[in-house]
């Protein structure tokens, strides 16, 4: 071989090496900034508030990076959830947007944000939690099972209703009050977030 063909070879393999040197460094960078699973595999997320929301990671750490949920972020906060809402689950949750509880009475969520009110925040966030991961598919498969409802028991311990209106999906609150689901099947790494645009009541 000559010593120009050497050279050229030689120099092509180093700059081989250097190539695959720099790509676990890409796949570090992206798998911190949540495109890529530890598997190397890019994942597919659903954008929520202007932020795409991975289901790698867990309820808490998604929601707070939408625009559209900081009071409910606030609120999680306030009544002591983040750890539960961060842990394994699996829970179903059923989002409020900042509009939603912008459209409550004047002064409630302020009043719910006190801390002497902290019991009462927490049972109306948790009306928002149902236990196991329940897709938009499982839910309108219950509907249908149910004869055109579907009835479970949240998290605080009241029955939240589910049914169909065209082809939106549709919870009823204990006070008869609804909510209709605005983006589903959100996933999480710990269940599932349905994002709706009325804050639900417990009876």
């Amino acid at each position: 071989m000559s010593s120009t063909r050497y050279m050229m070879t030689a120099a092509a393999l180093c700059l081989s090496a250097a190539s695959l040197a720099v790509v676990p460094a890409i796949a570090q960078d992206a798998m911190k900034s949540g495109n890529m699973t530890n598997d190397g595999m890019r994942e597919k997320s659903v954008e929520v508030g202007g932020a795409p929301m991975y289901p790698s990671k867990n309820i808490v750490e998604n929601a707070v990076n939408s625009k559209d949920h900081t009071t409910l972020v606030a609120a999680v906060k306030a009544a002591g959830l983040v750890d539960t809402l961060s842990g394994k689950g699996p829970f179903t949750v059923f989002a409020p947007t900042n509009d939603a509880f912008d459209d409550l009475p004047k002064g409630t969520v302020e009043t719910l944000l006190k801390p002497e009110n902290k019991t009462k925040l927490s049972g109306v966030l948790t009306y928002h939690v149902v236990a196991g991961k329940h897709t938009a598919a499982d839910i309108m498969a219950d509907i249908k099972k149910g004869g055109g409802k579907a009835v479970w028991k949240t998290v605080n311990g009241a029955s939240l209703t589910a049914s169909m209106k065209g082809d939106k999906l549709v919870l009823t609150d204990a006070k008869g009050g609804m909510s209709e689901v605005e983006i589903g099947d959100v996933m999480q790494s710990n269940g599932v977030i349905h994002v709706v645009d009325k804050v639900l009541m417990p009876g």
